[in-house]
């Protein structure tokens, strides 16, 4: 971000946080712990909006008054009506706003597309422990009221979203089942969904905080069939297709998800100008976070996301 910006600020409820200080520091920049005071700086060209997600949606409404371009973590509140609030009211305003839907034009989504438009995609990726959470000075991902849920709001979205980008539909239906049994928490530490398009295109997306605290960091594989056949990778990075003719090519492929970041802060300072031309819109995440909401909803017996 450095190397692409000019860091004017950094906000943090909790300035005295050591990871806080690591990067005002290396940015030369101050930390302020109201937010309030960062949208008031003169000649901001960019806010970056991250943190607990029950105060996502007011901090980004302040930035579409003031009329400054913005990138937004997912989910973007607790709720679908917040989302779509922040999305119609940076419509209304002209307000350029994207979201680091990181697997975008990653390994992982080209090598699935070799199958074509997907038919049938399953993926599954499982991260570390809930607990790595109070380590990294996240303390909130793990109260439902602060983070809006658990694994399936902070993991869901990318593959929800590679599935819904590919076949070029939106979900028509969605069966869930969320799980707390592992962990104990409040929030969910697992999670499937089966997604159904209008045209009858499928998707199973699990994910999970359920794999130990380890170097390997995470499980994950992906299956994708299409009309051009049958693409595989595996938690190694082994990464198969399998065409019509039954011809079979073997890779492999960076499946760590942390790298994505740098080329879409790139890409961020390059389309600026652009309005963030061909980075995920907030309309795009509406999409994807619509089946997600839906399954909260039907864990909870209601329809508060709706």
């Amino acid at each position: 971000m450095a190397e692409e910006h000019d860091m004017i600020a950094v906000g943090d409820d909790d300035v005295s946080r050591v990871q806080v200080q690591e990067l005002a520091d290396g940015w030369g920049a101050p930390v302020e712990a109201d937010w309030r005071k960062l949208v008031d700086l003169p000649d901001v060209g960019l806010a970056y909006v991250f943190g607990p997600h029950e105060g996502m949606a007011e901090k980004c409404m302040a930035l579409i008054e003031r009329g400054i371009p913005f990138v937004v973590e997912k989910p973007v509140g607790t709720s679908l009506e917040d989302l779509s609030t922040v999305r119609r009211a940076a419509e209304a305003a002209g307000v350029p706003a994207t979201v680091p839907l990181v697997q975008r034009g990653g390994p992982t989504e080209a090598w699935l597309a070799k199958a074509g438009r997907p038919t049938y995609q399953r993926a599954s990726f499982i991260a570390g422990p809930p607990a790595r959470y109070l380590f990294n000075a996240n303390p909130w991902m793990l109260d439902p009221v602060k983070a809006g849920g658990g694994c399936l709001a902070n993991l869901g979205p990318h593959f929800v979203d590679l599935f819904l980008r590919g076949c070029g539909e939106a979900a028509a239906e969605v069966d869930s089942r969320l799980s707390s049994v592992l962990h104990g928490q409040a929030i969910e530490d697992h999670a499937s969904l089966i997604i159904t398009t209008p045209e009858g295109r499928e998707a199973i997306v699990e994910v999970g905080y359920a794999f130990p605290g380890s170097p390997l960091k995470r499980y994950c594989s992906f299956t994708s069939v299409g009309e051009s056949g049958f693409a595989t990778v595996d938690s190694d990075g082994t990464a198969t297709f399998t065409a019509l003719d039954g011809t079979t090519e073997v890779d492999k492929i960076n499946v760590d998800s942390d790298p994505l970041y740098d080329p879409f802060v790139r890409n961020v300072a390059r389309t600026l100008e652009d309005g963030f031309r061909g980075l995920p819109t907030l309309a795009q995440l509406e999409d994807v976070m619509r089946p997600i909401w839906r399954a909260y909803d039907h864990q909870h017996g209601g329809r508060e996301h709706a």
